[in-house]
């Protein structure tokens, strides 16, 4: 489990493939040495296994369902990823809860600079619209951020200067593709009622009055 606050960015400095699968060599500074074999680290927002530590990063192997549905995909020598320990009992949750389960990739579409922060435009495919609301939480690339706005087939957030220049979100550009992974509050809510949705006549008052409150907040259409 993870908060979406990037705590650094790493280097990919070894990529070795089998059949579809890969391992990834990833450079990293002193924030990431405390880790150890077989600890949970989010490379751009995916979970993936630290298998082997040396002083220079780690190594983590990323399955075929991982390369084919996440950016990990794409990445070469060279690429910038961010990077975050997994969640301590003890630790402040400074953005949400990250699962590090990537939904989808999605396209950035643009960027405007709007006084002391960048709104990011970012395009909303039918499937996830259920799941993305106007002041809920969305992780991109890893990164925890609030939807500012909600529109057909695009949704909106703003990034503060701190974030833009201490994660790879800097280093997109329109046309390419990031990691989302979508609140998991509402991913459980929006199953949930949507498991009852055949049988709505027999649901009790209390499941019928919290699916208008969910309607009336945006959470569930």
């Amino acid at each position: 489990m993870f908060t979406g606050i990037i705590k650094g960015m790493g280097e990919i400095i070894e990529i070795e493939s089998s059949g579809k699968s890969r391992l990834l060599g990833i450079n990293c500074d002193d924030t990431f040495l405390d880790i150890n074999t077989g600890d949970s680290i989010a490379v751009d927002g995916v979970c993936l296994t630290a298998t082997e530590i040396s002083e220079k990063g780690f190594k983590c192997d990323v399955s075929i369902n991982t390369v084919n549905s996440t950016t990990l995909k794409d990445v070469v020598l060279g690429s910038k990823v961010n990077l975050e320990d997994a969640l301590k009992a003890s630790d402040k949750l400074g953005g949400h809860l990250v699962t590090g389960h990537i939904d989808t990739t999605i396209k950035f579409l643009d960027i405007l600079k709007e006084e002391n922060a960048y709104k990011l435009a970012f395009e909303m495919p039918d499937r996830l619209k259920a799941f993305i609301a106007p002041r809920g939480s969305v992780a991109l690339n890893g990164i925890s951020l609030t939807v500012v706005e909600k529109q057909k087939n695009r949704f909106t957030v703003y990034v503060i200067p701190h974030t833009f220049d201490n994660t790879n979100i800097s280093l997109i550009y329109p046309g390419d593709l990031i990691n989302i992974e979508c609140d998991i509050i509402s991913r459980y809510v929006v199953n949930f009622l949507n498991s009852d949705k055949d049988n709505i006549k027999d649901q009790s008052e209390k499941d019928r009055e919290l699916k208008e409150m969910l309607e009336k907040y945006g959470f569930y259409k």
